[in-house]
């Protein structure tokens, strides 16, 4: 019987602190058959000690429930990881040395893969040419994702690769960088991709991320990459993997065990790239950008995925594109009804720019905004990408989580990675300083977005937070001292007296250290323990 088959153990935790709305002072907890069956007093402990299989001694540790990445894409990050990470480049000429040194170092790659660059942040701003690509691998194939992922930049050898993508010199968007991007990933071996999976999902564990949210499709990876993933995630252990296939064939998403058809279902691109549709024009380019998906498309996929009983979701990050998305899903409410809509959960992923009256619409049609706070840390203010995009002002509206908050629209949190690393800690922080200080959240509502929001999003109100019979999903981190924030309008007040009555978090101000896990646990199995502990 394999450790994932293996009935889950019955585990006592003590002296530690447990965050449990159930008892907001709890030193200690008891999982059983897979589920939280008990929180309480450290004093109440002993009653359980004798009936269980193991003692865990958190030696003062904290105990939450484990993080749910909403947004993710497995096998890319596992690739990114493994492979030319550019993300921290400085400048093209340290991007283009990293290509060379790369290209030196695998010389039997079929296809060399990197990911990350991003010129907004480079001095120029300029990416590099195909004939500095050229000359830096030695005229080899090469695919280099941006940092966003919806362009890249690649070498004459790719192309030659897929003949009838044109060879105007710049990043390629659109149909054509999905057509690189397919034969790039098809160089990648079976052998290599189960690698890259089982990176990405380790990864994950280490950083207390109990499930993902895999966002596949057509455009993106792979059926056979999809369900490969599943399998893997089914018979090892390691995080829950949620699938959703981005694709409007409603029958293909359910044959390939997705639960939506939805996820990056694109109705526009990136404001990165410039493919991200707006109302009025960029301010660094002569145009709004591309629109994927009109309205009637999306009311069309709604209708469709309602009747079947499958989620539908859209990828929308311009104000034009988050619009039609709106429009579609109260057309396919004035069809079916409005409780039918609501009752489904429909999601929408990063809703970037979005308006009061588009605010107002998520919280009436049901919408869950699944939202990824890294990007405001790395691309908000007023000298970021953003306001290079759209100048300072309509900058300053972009990723409103307060705003969605206070209409009641359901946030679930996630990374985008490898857009964005998994850094579930990193991403509470992101949301509760964001660079715009009336979008930013309570640390305690950033952290439900980022753990209960997730279950939520797919449709589970019983996860997600350490209540008995919940499931045992939960993450020991070594942190400072822990704190209760309360918000008000402008600034951020910090408490740790005791009768506040509630759960306390670490804390999270910038420059102090974030927490460390030390263990991960999903479903009742232990899937990671850091080394020495």
């Amino acid at each position: 019987m394999s450790e994932s088959s293996a009935p889950p153990k019955t585990v006592l935790l003590r002296r530690g602190e447990v965050h449990s709305p159930a008892d907001p002072f709890a030193t200690a907890m008891v999982v059983e058959r897979g589920q939280v069956a008990w929180v309480g007093s450290e004093g109440a402990a002993d009653a359980f000690a004798d009936g269980v299989d193991e003692v865990v001694d958190l030696d003062g540790a904290l105990v939450t429930p484990a993080f749910t990445d909403a947004h993710a894409h497995t096998t890319a990050t596992g690739l990114a990881r493994t492979g030319l990470d550019l993300s921290g480049a400085p400048s093209l000429e340290a991007a283009l040395a990293l290509v060379r040194d790369f290209a030196a170092a695998r010389p039997d790659d079929r296809v060399l893969l990197g990911h990350g660059w991003d010129a907004a942040r480079w001095p120029g701003g300029r990416p590099p040419t195909r004939t500095e690509l050229d000359e830096a691998t030695g005229h080899r194939p090469l695919y280099l994702s941006r940092i966003d992922v919806h362009s890249a930049v690649v070498t004459t050898a790719l192309l030659d690769l897929v003949p009838d993508v044109t060879r105007e010199d710049g990043p390629l968007t659109a149909d054509a960088h999905h057509a690189v991007r397919a034969a790039a990933f098809s160089a990648v071996t079976p052998q290599q991709r189960t690698d890259a999976q089982r990176a990405a999902l380790a990864h994950a564990v280490s950083l207390g991320i109990g499930t993902l949210h895999e966002c596949a499709g057509p455009e993106i990876s792979s059926e056979d990459d999809f369900t490969g993933l599943l399998r893997l995630a089914g018979q090892e252990p390691g995080p829950r993997v949620v699938g959703y296939w981005a694709e409007q064939d409603v029958a293909k998403a359910r044959e390939l065990g997705a639960i939506g058809a939805a996820g990056d279902l694109f109705v526009d691109g990136a404001l990165g790239s410039h493919t991200a549709c707006l109302h009025q024009p960029y301010a660094d380019a002569g145009h709004t950008g591309i629109a994927y998906l009109d309205a009637a498309a999306v009311a069309a996929h709604v209708v469709a995925c309602t009747e079947e009983g499958l989620q539908a979701g859209f990828h929308a990050i311009g104000d034009a594109a988050v619009d039609a998305v709106v429009e579609g899903v109260r057309a396919a409410a004035g069809k079916l009804g409005l409780d039918r809509i609501r009752a489904a959960r429909h999601r929408v992923e990063h809703a970037e720019m979005l308006t009061p009256e588009s605010v107002a619409a998520f919280a009436e049609l049901g919408l869950t905004a699944s939202v990824q706070p890294a990007f405001d840390a790395l691309w908000g203010g007023e000298e970021g990408m953003y306001a290079q995009r759209l100048g300072v002002e309509r900058a300053r509206g972009l990723n409103p989580f307060a705003a969605l908050l206070r209409a009641g629209v359901p946030l679930a949190f996630g990374s985008d990675s490898p857009v964005t690393p998994l850094d579930p800690w990193g991403a509470v922080r992101a949301a509760a300083f964001h660079r715009t200080p009336e979008h930013r959240v309570s640390v305690r509502a950033a952290f439900t977005a980022h753990t209960r929001g997730g279950w939520r999003a797919v449709g589970r109100d019983d996860a997600g937070v350490l209540v008995p019979g919940a499931p045992a999903d939960y993450a020991v981190w070594r942190t400072g001292e822990l704190v209760v924030q309360a918000p008000d309008d402008r600034v951020a007040r910090w408490s740790t007296d005791p009768r506040s009555g509630t759960p306390g978090l670490p804390d999270l101000t910038p420059g102090r250290d974030l927490p460390v896990c030390l263990r991960t646990v999903v479903g009742g199995r232990t899937v990671f323990v850091r080394p020495g502990e």
